[in-house]
């Protein structure tokens, strides 16, 4: 055999070999992405129906802005998602602007959850609060500061040494409405707000009201965009009858169906129909 015959046969390689160690290493990496994805934290709701219209859940930490029209299920998935966490031993707390403790934990009752059990072992919180007193801290300490809002919000937001990992908001239109002529105080605050849940890994949810038929699903529209997530709650008119229904609107982070579907309100809490579609011919007011 020549020189050049011998050169060309030492320079042959199996192609098989580097095909085999290419795929491995491919297949090590697909492993430790999938588990990456895997392992990040997501939360459920616990509503039935409504997890299966997400791939894993919510994920953990994030802000979901509730948003409906009035008699939508907004309250009653809120304080349904904090009872099912709080029977499991997190820490919850239902900040309301709006109705009364008395009023809500009547109506955790009226479903036939046992709100009183999940309070006396301090696993869930329920506060009424002034959105008027938020009003007054900002606007002393933005004249305080000349302008820039230098806050800290613990003291008006949670109760003493309370960390939550739960916190439901009810309403932000309630706040923002106490806020009437000094929007742009209100942004501020609300960037505050999401910041401030955002440090201390807390899940919340906050409520918005809308119309029957939403073209935005905040006050101001800051707050979607803010917001990690957006679930809407629909009442649909068919004839001279409502219907009520749920979307997700965006969850970031998250693969989710994006549609319209079915929902009921029952004697025991909502309960969310994935595979029921609700069609654009259905006519909202």
């Amino acid at each position: 055999m020549g020189d050049d015959q011998q050169a060309e046969q030492d320079y042959v390689f199996d192609v098989s070999e580097i095909k085999a160690e290419v795929e491995k290493k491919l297949h090590k990496h697909g492993t430790q992405g999938h588990k990456a994805q895997t392992t990040k934290k997501h939360i459920l709701t616990g509503v039935p129906g409504f997890d299966e219209l997400l791939d894993h859940g919510i994920p953990k930490g994030s802000a979901v802005l509730v948003a409906g029209g009035a008699g939508s299920g907004k309250t009653i998935f809120c304080l349904q998602t904090l009872m099912y966490h709080a029977s499991r031993g997190e820490k919850c707390f239902y900040m309301s602007f709006e109705e009364s403790e008395k009023r809500l934990i009547g109506h955790m009752k009226d479903f036939g959850w046992d709100p009183e059990k999940s309070i006396k072992q301090d696993k869930l919180k329920i506060q009424r609060l002034s959105p008027f007193d938020i009003t007054r801290s900002v606007e002393a300490m933005l004249a305080k500061e000349k302008g820039e809002l230098l806050i800290d919000l613990e003291p008006v937001v949670l109760p003493g040494d309370f960390e939550p990992d739960f916190v439901v908001v009810d309403s932000l239109t309630a706040v923002a409405s106490a806020f009437t002529g000094t929007e742009s105080s209100y942004r501020l605050y609300i960037e505050q707000l999401f910041r401030f849940f955002e440090e201390r890994g807390s899940t919340s949810f906050l409520i918005t009201e809308t119309k029957q038929a939403p073209e935005i699903y905040s006050t101001t529209g800051v707050e979607e965009f803010l917001a990690d997530g957006v679930i809407v709650m629909h009442n649909i008119e068919r004839g001279d009858i409502r219907e009520n229904a749920i979307e997700i609107l965006k969850m970031r982070g998250e693969k989710h169906q994006k549609k319209k579907v079915a929902m009921k309100i029952t004697d025991e809490g909502i309960i969310v129909y994935p595979s029921q579609d609700v069609y654009g011919s259905t006519r909202e007011k």
